[in-house]
Parts: structure tokens; sequence; C-alpha cells
């Protein structure tokens, strides 16, 4: 027996949580969203440094009125750019071109969060016998002076990694702490007597101590054999970095640019209902979102209806893709994809269903598409289209989205952005930086959310294809970006019904879409909105609301029936629930079967 008096009094959660001290995984601010401040300080200091550049080569440009004053500035102006602006560029090339994110301290943070995600798995290795936690050698730790120690420099090892994080608030790292947290009470079988428990069941007034610390074992447990404490990382592993339920091939001679048109037949035993369903998608991810995994799948849901299904998959944008704008991304290609179905499947229906950004550029495309028809003397051809979650009105007043137009006013500069990405496009690390401003705490909660599940060994494995989804998203082309933010959300132009596309007829080429020839053209919408969807507002999701078969603009007789708003208690990503998807899919179905 080890003797007492000798072993440490700080062997206790609190003791032992103690040697870390506080750190930025703490949250002691009490911040609602991740606080990335030194990229913030760091990003207006480029800011600055590139206005000054333009600043000074304005004044060198103005060479006779200002006279000497103009040579000291382009003087200066060349030292600026051959010492800093010169190189940031480049550096934002290299990195935006492989890859990775130009921000060095969200690269830094994301090292630290694998690696403390790493040392946790390792930790909690110590104590695992067969895939369950060895309370009797957790004891000996506890006891054992030498095994005092381990514990002491563990605590060190962690401390490290927290106080070198550069963000603050409801971070990822926060997460991967309150799993430091259960295991640091599960070795010492005590709950922490100062802050917050993690997972403690909310709907529980009075804690069973021994039920939850039972609960915080079986989840740490999981998380060990399953080797999940890196999302990401398990994602890759759990998935073998594909993802897909259904079987799809490439149409041949659809390829445009980065651009293909997928085609996915029909299960064997599943009779057609004559009937095609062309899903778009947008341009920041993978188009599995819609075919994530058995009964989790868009595509397997509409199969069973009869659909034969299209996808447009915009592709991984390269050098070539970052020249090209909305006109490419929300014309060409779908007349390129459209002729082909048609081509493929003459006569025969078609319908049109499109998730978030995919759904709010597909509107204007409908409206010029039954122009051009029009002027030809032809019918609407697309009658009935489906939008998932898709904004088509942007303004500081009923849509929500004034936050985000505050963001985008206050911290986006068009010329700094095509200054470090103008042709090797917005890498994902800053689409997602953009998408923390615009969800609070979205970093912790999806982590916090998917640990908090795993008391469920099945929910793991379960979660892994929409985890890999959300974590390998895809550059944003650089002019299309541009003129995303610029027209659609800062000028709201499709609203505003002064949204121009390119046409095959000359007289439209180039000019506003006339958004009220939907309602002319006998075209019915669905909204399918989400009253919690933090990315796309419901008062946002208006397109069944203002265009098409509504009850002030419709055909006598329109063939698809009235249009149709539905809101339902849910997020913004809803399909990667069974029974939530299930819904959908009942309520599209019997949309556009009228």
């Amino acid at each position: 027996m080890p003797d007492q008096s000798k072993l440490s009094p700080i062997m206790n959660p609190d003791g032992l949580l103690a040697m870390i001290g506080t750190s930025p995984a703490d949250n002691i601010e009490g911040y609602d969203t991740a606080v990335l401040w030194k990229s913030e300080i760091i990003g207006r200091q480029v800011k600055e440094i590139f206005k000054l550049k333009q600043f000074l080569g304005d004044i060198e440009d103005q060479g006779v009125l200002f006279g000497p004053l103009s040579l000291a500035a382009g003087w200066y102006k060349n030292i600026l750019q051959t010492c800093v602006t010169e190189p940031a560029e480049t550096l934002a090339r290299i990195l935006g071109a492989t890859g990775q994110g130009p921000d060095l301290f969200i690269q830094q943070n994301e090292w630290i969060e694998e690696t403390y995600a790493r040392l946790l798995y390792e930790r909690c290795g110590v104590f695992m016998k067969n895939g369950h936690f060895d309370r009797s050698k957790a004891k000996d730790y506890i006891a054992s002076e030498p095994e005092q120690q381990f514990l002491a420099n563990t605590m060190r090892e962690f401390a490290l990694l927290e106080k070198g994080y550069h963000s603050r608030g409801m971070t990822r790292l926060k997460a991967l702490k309150e799993l430091l947290i259960c295991l640091v009470m599960v070795v010492t079988e005590q709950p922490i007597e100062k802050g917050k428990l993690p997972f403690k069941p909310r709907k529980q007034d009075e804690l069973d101590v021994n039920k939850y610390l039972e609960q915080i074992t079986i989840r740490l447990e999981n998380l060990y054999n399953a080797n999940a404490f890196d999302i990401k990382a398990y994602s890759v592993k759990a998935t073998g970095g594909r993802i897909g339920y259904s079987r799809y091939e490439i149409v041949e001679n659809s390829q445009l640019y980065a651009s293909s048109l997928r085609y996915y037949p029909l299960p064997k035993g599943i009779e057609a209902n004559g009937k095609i369903l062309y899903l778009p998608f947008p341009l920041v991810n993978r188009p599995e979102i819609y075919d994530l995994d058995k009964g989790k799948s868009v595509i397997e849901g509409m199969h069973k209806a009869g659909y034969l299904v299209y996808v447009s998959d915009n592709g991984d944008p390269g050098y070539e893709e970052s020249k090209l704008g909305l006109g490419f991304y929300g014309k060409e290609i779908h007349d390129n994809n459209l002729n082909i179905i048609s081509q493929h499947h003459p006569n025969q229906e078609i319908n049109v269903m499109a998730y978030c950004m995919a759904g709010t550029l597909i509107m204007p495309y409908l409206a010029r598409r039954a122009e051009e028809r029009m002027a030809r003397g032809e019918a609407m051809d697309i009658r009935k289209v489906v939008l998932m979650a898709s904004p088509t009105k942007i303004d500081d007043a009923e849509s929500g989205y004034a936050p985000v137009l505050k963001i985008i006013r206050e911290g986006h500069d068009a010329t700094l952005m095509e200054d470090l990405f103008g042709d090797v496009n917005i890498p994902v690390q800053v689409i997602e930086s953009g998408m923390n401003q615009t969800q609070m705490g979205v970093q912790y909660h999806v982590a916090s959310g998917f640990y908090n599940r795993a008391l469920d060994y099945k929910a793991i494995e379960d979660s892994a294809p929409f985890f890999f989804w959300l974590s390998h998203g895809r550059m944003f082309p650089a002019r299309a970006h541009k003129e995303w933010l610029q027209k659609i959300f800062l000028e709201n132009q499709i609203y505003r019904g002064v949204f121009c596309l390119p046409s095959t007829e000359p007289e439209l080429d180039g000019q506003p879409v006339r958004m009220e020839v939907l309602s002319e053209a006998g075209v019915t919408v669905m909204d399918y909105r989400g009253s919690r969807d933090m990315i796309s507002p419901g008062g946002a999701c208006v397109a069944s609301k203002i265009w098409g078969q509504t009850p002030e603009h419709h055909l006598d007789n329109p063939p698809g029936g009235m249009n149709q708003t539905v809101e339902k208690d849910i997020g913004h990503i809803f399909v990667v629930s069974r029974r939530l998807l299930a819904e959908f899919i009942d309520t599209v179905t019997e949309f556009l079967g009228r």
C-alpha cells in the first residue's frame, strides 16, 4: 500500500483540471460564438495595408497634380508592394491552389484540435481493457505516487495545447475540453464541483451521480472504440473517403468545364412513373447531401416514387472556373443539362428540386427559360419546382438577413478578395469563417452534438457520411463568389427583378429577368423551409408567395395547382434525419403528383 501521507491532495477532478489553469478552451468570457480575435486583428491590418497601397497608387497616377509628392507616393507604393502585398498575394494563391486557407492562425487551431483529439484517445486508452473502462486501474493511478505524476504530466500536455489556441468562445476545442473533463471525472469517480457538468441530462433536476458517471463512461468507451474523438479523421476512416448510397453514372458529353451531369438509374424492381427530377446543387458543397446513406437519401426517396433522377455536379473549381460568373452557373450549366435530359427523355415531364443557393439561382433561370420559350411561341416545359431552404428575398427587414448583411458590408472587401484569390477561388476555410459569423457557436454545437449522441455507438457510425460531407466542402469560384455577394445579397437583385442573365434569344441576352413570367407560364412553386434555419431564414424563403401560381397571380386552371409554402420546426440540413427526410419526401411527392 502507498504511503497515504505522500499522496497528492489534488487527485480529484477539480484539482487535476486546476493544473491546466484557465485557457481559451474555457470560454470564461461567456461568448456565444467562436471569436477568432487574432485573425480579425490581422485581417484588419491586411485590409489597411492594401488600402494604403491603392491610395499611394492613386496619388502616383495624379503626377501633374501632386508633383514631387506623387514621386514619393510611387516610391513608397513600390516598397510596400515588393515587401508586403505581393508576397501576401502569392502566399494566398499558393495556399488557395493547394486547398488550404490563408489564415495561419486557423491552420494552427486545426492542428491543435487534431492533436488534442489524438491525445484524448491515447490517454483514454491507458484506462481501457477489452474496450471497457478499467476502474481498478483508474483507482491504482489515483492511489499511486508514480501514476499521480503521470496524471499531472497529462494535464500539462493538455494545458500546452489549450494555451496555444488562437480563438476563444464556442469553439471545437471547447467541445473537446468537455471530453477531457469527462475523462478526469471517470478516472476519479467524482463529478466536478466547479463549472458546468458536460452532457448532463437537461430534464434531470437532481443529479444521480452514479448514473451520470456511468453515462459519460459509456460515451468515452464508444468514442474510444470508434476512434472518433477527431470527427473529421473518423469520418474519413469510416467512409473510406467515399460517400453516397445510390448508384450513378456521368452522362456522356455532359462535361462543361469542371461541371457534369449525374444520372441515377432506378433500382431494379421499381417502376418508372414517367417523370424526370432534375436536382441542381450549390457551389460550395458536394451533391452527396442528396444521397448520404440508406434512409438519408433524397434520391432514394424519389426513386421509390418512380422518378428518374439527374443531379448537376459543379465539380472542383480550378483556374478556369475562377473566371466564370453567375451567368455560367445560373444559366449555361442548366441549359446544357436540361437539353441533354430532354434529348434522352423526349416529351417526358421534368420537375426541379433545388437546395439552398441552387434554389435561389434556379428561380431566375426558370423565369428566363419561360421568357425564351414564350419568345419562340413555345409553352413552358418545366411547371413544378421544389425549393429546399432557398432564400430569394434578402434585405434588412423581413427576410431575417440583417445581421448577415451587416457582416458583409463591414467585413467584406471585394477588391482585396480579388487581389488574394482572383484566380485560385475562395478556399473552404474562408467560407467556413463566414458561416461561423452568421451561425452563432456553430463550431462548438456541431462537435458537442456529435459527442452527446455518442452515448449510442450506432449514432457515431450513422453520422460518418454527413461529417465527411460537412468537412470536405469545395472552393467557391472567385468571380461567382463576388457576384453572389454583390448581386444576390447586397443588392437583392432577384427579388427586385433586376438580375440579368444571358440568353439564346438576342432581345433577352443580358437583360433583367422578368420574374413575373413564372405566373404567366403556369409554374407552381413549393418552398420547404425551417423555422430554426439560421442559414436560410424563413422570411427569405418566399418564392412561393410572390412568383408562380400564388393566389394573386395564377392561371384560371393552373395545371399543377397552387403554390405551397411548408414551414417545419427544422434547421438547414434537415435531410440528415431519417424522420424529417421521410416527412419531406411524403410532402414533395404529393405536391409533384398533383
